[in-house]
C-alpha cells in the first residue's frame, strides 16, 4: 500500500474537481490502488475532507453550467454554422506536399427558439405555488370536519364518530 502523499492527494482532488471520474480511473491516473484510496479516506481526515471539498467544487461548477444552459434554453439563442470547402492549391508546401486552399466559406446564422419543457421546468421548480404539474384534492367530512380525527379516541368516541360518519354517506 502506498504511503500517503500530499502531492498525490492534490492530484486526486484536482481530478475530482474537474470531472466525474470513477475511483478506479482516479487511482489508475495517480498510480495507487483502490484499496489504498479507501484506506487513506478512512484513516486520514485531511484526505477525506479534501475529497468532500473537491466534490462540492465539482457540483457547484456543474450547477452553474446547468443554470447557464437552462437560461439559453429558456430564452433561445443564436449561433453561426460555418461550412468551408477546400481545394488543392497546386502549390507545394515546405514538406513538398500541396497545400489546401479555401474555395468557399459559408456562414449561416441560426436561431434556436426557446424550449417549452425548459420553461415549464423552471416555473415548476422556482414558483411551485403558481406552476404545479399536479392537482391536489383535500377531502373533508360534513361541515368541513376531518374525515379521520387526529386525536386518539376512546371506544365510545370511536363508535359515535363511526356512526356520524356513516350517517353522512
Amino acid at each position: 500500500m502506498a504511503k500517503y502523499s500530499k502531492k498525490i492527494a492534490q492530484k486526486i482532488f484536482s481530478l475530482i474537481e474537474k470531472d466525474s471520474y470513477t475511483i478506479a480511473e482516479i487511482c489508475a491516473s495517480v498510480g495507487i490502488s483502490e484499496p489504498c484510496y479507501y484506506h487513506w479516506q478512512r484513516e486520514n481526515k485531511e484526505f477525506k475532507a479534501g475529497i468532500a471539498r473537491a466534490r462540492d467544487t465539482f457540483t457547484a461548477t456543474k450547477l452553474v453550467q446547468c443554470e447557464k444552459s437552462l437560461d439559453k434554453l429558456i430564452n433561445g439563442y443564436d449561433y453561426e454554422e460555418v461550412k468551408t470547402v477546400m481545394i488543392d492549391s497546386g502549390k507545394p508546401g515546405p514538406d513538398g506536399k500541396t497545400t489546401p486552399k479555401i474555395k468557399e466559406r459559408t456562414v449561416i446564422k441560426k436561431h434556436i427558439i426557446p424550449s417549452l419543457p425548459a420553461i415549464v421546468h423552471f416555473q415548476t421548480n422556482r414558483d411551485p405555488e403558481n406552476w404545479r404539474n399536479r392537482q391536489t384534492t383535500e377531502l373533508t367530512g360534513k361541515n368541513g370536519k376531518d374525515l379521520i380525527p387526529d386525536q386518539p379516541m376512546t371506544l365510545k368516541e370511536a363508535q359515535a364518530f363511526l356512526k356520524e360518519l356513516t350517517a353522512e354517506i
